[in-house]
């Protein structure tokens, strides 16, 4: 008799959890041994480790693959927003309702839920949340009738819930109620006979999906790679190699294209062997400049000097060449978008953190950049 977990789907989405790892093979029959039940799953982890991969592996592969699946990013479903976002609300209901709304739970019913960043939420919202998945009903704002869901519970953190339930952020309860199965993800840096595997398919991708031209790693640019700390994990290998396919003349990646990579130690203690070797080889390839993180440094490509003014050249010339290049606050405010989300990995919470906005205002101005894209296709990776 075939399972659930052998049919097309299924098989195509835990393909994309990818490495020959024993970590890669473990995860895999993890996620077909927990998809045909119907257990909450908590996956714990770093960012960019391939979370949400995961969950919807879990998805793909369960009786409810047919059915909705809703991620959630409990980062930025705060306040009064919340039960509106999450259960629904009527018309009426508050200024602005014009009509009414399904919520994300109603959203998922007979599918599956993915709260993702979990260990971000608010206390008084994780009250609210456990009432739900212990009663399995929604009650839409404005409404007093409770309305059953059914759904399937799949979370994610990078947060230690069990240290946060120690130090009261977050409820025992419904720490126990979403852990009846945890998976956890491992850091790229301890899998990393998987970093060629990754990067083929990678390159792979780009190529296919953005026309990218079809490049392939050197030997030395592989070693460059495998001995690379990868401090934003897969998102970062993503981001790294689509930059290298750019700079890239050939059909192959060299050790010089291998630009904006992060090397450092770990924050606080001295620069081990390992980590004063990456420092001394990124300097040769690049310029090497702090980033906010503590502890990391990032490595840009050298770039030429400029070419001197000739002599003689009238003064209205060189004022109209000043102008032609001096950036606009558009410009200012875009490039600092870019190196916010690169110095944090693509996380936009940190990011939004960094610059001293609330999280909706930085993807207004992601979308105003066009920069919502690049960052959105990092997201689906965590």
């Amino acid at each position: 008799m075939e399972t659930v977990a052998s049919t097309s789907p299924g098989n195509d989405a835990i393909q994309r959890i990818v490495g020959i790892s024993p970590w890669a093979e473990q995860v895999r029959r993890s996620i077909e041994l927990v998809a045909v039940h119907q257990s909450s799953v908590l996956i714990l982890g770093p960012s960019g480790t391939g979370k949400e991969l995961i969950a919807r592996a879990i998805h793909a592969c369960s009786m409810r693959s047919k059915k909705a699946f809703i991620p959630v990013d409990c980062a930025v479903t705060t306040g009064t927003l919340f039960a509106s976002h999450m259960f629904g609300h009527v018309k009426g209901s508050f200024t602005g309702a014009t009509s009414s709304t399904l919520g994300c739970f109603r959203a998922a019913d007979s599918g599956t839920i993915f709260l993702d960043e979990i260990g971000e939420m608010e206390l008084e919202l994780q009250a609210k949340l456990l009432r739900v998945l212990q009663q399995r009903v929604v009650v839409p704002v404005g409404s007093h009738a409770e309305l059953p869901v059914d759904v399937r519970v799949l979370a994610a953190t990078n947060r230690d819930l069990a240290s946060e339930v120690q130090a009261g952020r977050f409820r025992e309860d419904l720490f126990y109620r979403l852990n009846v199965v945890a998976i956890r993800t491992i850091p790229l840096r301890e899998r990393i006979e998987d970093v060629p595997v990754l990067a083929t398919r990678y390159l792979a991708e780009l190529s296919a999906r953005h026309g990218m031209p079809m490049c392939a790693l050197s030997p030395e640019s592989t070693k460059i790679l495998q001995q690379y700390s990868w401090p934003g994990n897969v998102r970062e290998l993503e981001n790294v190699l689509e930059r290298a396919v750019m700079f890239s003349s050939g059909d192959h990646i060299d050790p010089d294209a291998l630009s904006g990579l992060m090397v450092g130690g770990v924050p606080g203690e001295p620069p081990t062997q390992g980590s004063t070797a990456q420092m001394a080889m990124a300097a040769t390839r690049g310029i090497v400049s702090a980033t906010p993180l503590p502890g990391v440094y990032r490595v840009e490509p050298k770039v030429a000097p400029e070419t001197a003014k000739p002599q003689g050249q009238p003064a209205a010339t060189a004022e109209a060449s000043t102008a032609d290049s001096w950036p606009t606050l558009a410009d200012v405010e875009r490039m600092h978008l870019e190196k916010t989300l690169a110095a944090t990995m693509q996380n936009k919470s940190l990011a939004a953190k960094l610059l001293g906005i609330d999280r909706s205002v930085l993807r207004r101005k992601l979308e105003r950049y066009g920069l919502d894209e690049v960052s959105g296709s990092e997201e689906a990776a965590e």
